[in-house]
């Protein structure tokens, strides 16, 4: 059965992110990059929506976030703002947006609200970024922090590798988790990480934790929306936590596919998709184009 779209919903703001916390509910998040991908996650009932930086690889066909720009960035938040009208919409701070000082990062977080029209920022790293999330906050913009795999550092982790598997590197994400709750941080992606150390770092926490690649004793979860729904065609290697919900790119073949055989055998478009008229005008455009066609001057 296909799931059908909720009834019109009220604003997720940060209030109703932390009631749903307090109660246990688990926060469904969903990447999108664009209006479309942004108006049926919130038309599916998402309760927040990630701008996230992948859309340079899901979207611009750049090969990892860190090619991506802050206008890049602005540009597809202002796009998705205009197609969530309920889920609490977060964007990505990308890299070499916030790392060179705090000032910068406040610049740039307050342009993501300002001019991208999103509710609160993203950023990678913990203790290091502990400083930067408190200066953000301080300035009344919302952080949800990152950290365990930060793809935005991923040469610096050898590449694309599971943290926390060892007990210091768990003991490492514990202060990574503490410290940007301590720096005001509203919540805090966890990605990649063992299913038993996220459970344990989430139960140390007074905020949220938002799983990728960490199992489901996280206080919600996130995917990115191209992945989930299979946008792609068979092949593409996806990262092994992703469960693929649908075949858009089967679908949209398929549709496609049919469109180019009616197109070359004229069945489309039929008369329905045509604007039909009068038959005396008709008859009057073509008696015209006859007088024409023979030297005659058609009447006005």
């Amino acid at each position: 059965m296909s799931a059908s779209p909720l009834p019109k919903r009220k604003k997720v703001t940060l209030h109703t992110l932390q009631a749903m916390h307090a109660r246990q509910e688990p926060i469904a998040m969903i990447t999108a990059h664009d209006f479309p991908s942004a108006h049926v996650a919130d038309h599916a009932g998402m309760d927040m929506i990630l701008v996230g930086d992948s859309l340079a690889m899901v979207a611009l066909g750049l090969a990892d976030t860190s090619e991506v720009t802050l206008d890049d960035m602005l540009l597809h938040c202002k796009s998705v703002a205009r197609g969530a009208t309920a889920a609490f919409v977060v964007g990505d701070l990308p890299m070499g947006s916030y790392e060179v000082s705090l000032e910068q990062a406040v610049q740039s977080a307050i342009r993501l609200i300002k001019e991208g029209h999103v509710h609160a920022v993203k950023l990678e790293g913990g203790v290091d970024m502990a400083p930067t999330i408190k200066r953000i906050t301080t300035a009344g913009i919302p952080v949800l922090a990152h950290i365990g795999l930060t793809p935005q550092r991923q040469n610096a982790l050898g590449g694309f590798r599971v943290q926390g598997k060892s007990t210091s590197s768990a003991l490492r994400l514990l202060a990574d988790a503490k410290a940007v709750q301590e720096a005001g941080a509203f919540g805090v992606v966890l990605e990649a990480v063992p299913a038993e150390v996220a459970a344990l770092v989430t139960k140390q926490l007074q905020i949220p934790t938002i799983g990728i690649g960490a199992g489901n004793g996280c206080s919600g979860q996130v995917l990115v929306q191209i992945d989930m729904a299979g946008n792609f065609p068979p092949g593409r290697k996806i990262p092994k936590f992703v469960k693929q919900f649908g075949n858009v790119w089967a679908e949209m073949a398929r549709a496609i596919d049919l469109y180019r055989v009616e197109v070359k055998d004229r069945s489309y478009p039929a008369p329905e998709h045509t604007y039909p008229m009068p038959k005396e005008e008709l008859a009057e455009f073509e008696r015209c184009i006859a007088e024409d066609s023979s030297g005659s001057t058609p009447r006005s």
